[in-house]
């Protein structure tokens, strides 16, 4: 089924073809048109924060944190740096093969402000091919621990706008499992991951308010909302905070009890870097 009409105007049709969003002869299957949504949808989150950045800034950088393919990042490139000249995007990834394939992918379209880079975080934060102060950090469905890592990058790099989309969460629920019977007798709201899916979901939306609760911390406004429906995606969360320099002692505060009430202590570290 061709719908041209999803896709957005000045978007390359050829560029969509090369990320496998779109078919060789220019149509849009179920889940190619899925992906397409979900990245579209990000992009309109990420549009007003990049024209806020560029109108106070002769050069601005935007650092997408495990990458992957990169569909997000050559769409914001096609569709809001081409045109504007200026700006560099950095797609972070572990994995080689796909930083060549981006490499070569860029290279082809002439995005000559596209870097890819083939390192860890802790790389990342030290490498001088990046900038020493980057506007804005994303991080699409980073796996577990992987979002904490792009937050961890982010605070390093004094990132105005830090957009995430977690994904599986594992490290969190797996405390909860390991804490389960000393809390049990603790406190009665353990009864809310007593049952094993219940820590799975619990430990999964726990990480994300750590999370919030830690940008705050750190002086970031923080918003929450869905990035797509649920019949699209169940990793759904969409975290945006924007550096204000905010009171931080009362979101420390929560932070330190929240894990110190579910036994997470020894996690710590991880949320208030």
């Amino acid at each position: 089924m061709n719908n041209i009409a999803d896709i957005k105007p000045g978007q390359s049709l050829e560029l969509l073809k090369e990320l496998h969003i779109l078919t060789r002869d220019g149509k849009l299957n179920q889940d190619s048109r899925r992906k397409l949504k979900q990245v579209y949808h990000l992009y309109n989150f990420i549009e007003p924060l990049l024209t806020m950045i560029e109108k106070n800034h002769d050069n601005f950088s935007l650092v997408d944190h495990g990458a992957g393919k990169s569909y997000l990042g050559f769409i914001l490139y096609d569709l809001f740096f081409k045109s504007l000249n200026r700006g560099n995007i950095f797609g972070i990834e572990t994995r080689e093969e796909l930083v060549k394939k981006s490499t070569n992918l860029s290279k082809k379209f002439n995005f000559e402000r596209m870097n890819f880079l083939n390192l860890s975080v802790e790389e990342s934060i030290r490498s001088t091919k990046i900038p020493e102060t980057v506007e804005i950090v994303t991080a699409l469905h980073a796996c577990d621990t992987a979002t904490d890592d792009a937050i961890k990058f982010a605070l390093k790099k004094n990132a105005t706008f830090i957009v995430l989309v977690p994904c599986c969460q594992a490290e969190v629920a797996t405390m909860l499992r390991k804490n389960k019977s000393k809390n049990l007798q603790k406190n009665v709201l353990t009864e809310i991951f007593r049952h094993p899916i219940h820590t799975r979901e619990f430990g999964s939306h726990i990480t994300n308010v750590l999370r919030c609760l830690e940008l705050e911390s750190r002086g970031y406004q923080v918003t929450v909302t869905e990035l797509i429906g649920w019949e699209h995606s169940m990793k759904n969360e969409l975290i945006i905070a924007q550096y204000k320099d905010l009171p931080r002692a009362y979101p420390e505060k929560r932070l330190k009890s929240l894990l110190q009430e579910l036994n997470l202590e020894e996690i710590e570290s991880r949320f208030t870097q």
